[in-house]
């Protein structure tokens, strides 16, 4: 499977680089994420909780950056499994300045799946992957205002990573996007629903 795409930080690349190194912000960039350490200067090691339609389970894996070079781009190579199956892929990112102290985040990468995770579907998998990636960026750029404001006013700022369940709804509601955009899932919703209320008719009628 392809990942690639665009993402504009409100922060400059130096400081985008910081946040995107530092393993403590990324562990609550995504929640479901149980842990997240950095065991020697280049790779990491952690274990999420991750939910793709009915299959859901832990997932242990590693992250070892490559061909890094600071603040500019890197590589990064991830190996997971779990119960719900396994994943490996390979991307890399660019961080190029923008005006008014934002930056591009160019990335692309390749990602392979297998165990009950293939089973959920090609669509279900691209919906959910770009998503989870959206609302991963979302997060480090929120964190990344946070430190920018403290490093500007001197006093800690609070950030607020989203809950589990906020990063859930958010991804269930693009993922009823997908879904829902053609004409006949969506006479199968109705069509659901009028089951639904005739089954619960009967059921009051006989109590």
């Amino acid at each position: 499977m392809k990942i690639e795409g665009e993402y504009t930080f409100d922060g400059v690349r130096e400081l985008v680089w910081e946040v995107v190194r530092d393993p403590e912000v990324l562990a609550t960039a995504l929640p479901g994420t149980q842990s997240l350490e950095k065991i020697s200067e280049n790779e990491y090691e952690g274990e999420m909780h991750v939910r793709i339609g009915p299959v859901a389970g832990l997932f242990s894996g590693k992250v070892l950056i490559s061909d890094e070079v600071a603040p500019e781009s890197l590589t990064m190579t991830v190996e997971g499994k779990g119960k719900p199956g396994f994943l490996t892929g390979t991307g890399a990112i660019k961080l190029i300045p923008q005006d008014s102290g934002k930056t591009l985040m160019q990335y692309q990468g390749d990602m392979q799946v297998g165990g009950r995770l293939a089973s959920v579907g090609q669509r279900m998998m691209d919906s959910v992957s770009k998503s989870l990636l959206n609302q991963g960026l979302d997060s480090l750029n929120q964190a990344l205002l946070a430190r920018q404001a403290s490093r500007e006013s001197g006093e800690e700022v609070e950030y607020r990573p989203p809950s589990e369940s906020e990063f859930a709804a958010s991804v269930a509601r693009d993922m009823a996007g997908e879904v829902f955009s053609s004409r006949w899932t969506i006479w199968l919703a109705i069509a659901v629903v009028i089951v639904i209320i005739v089954l619960a008719i009967v059921i009051l009628n006989r109590g």
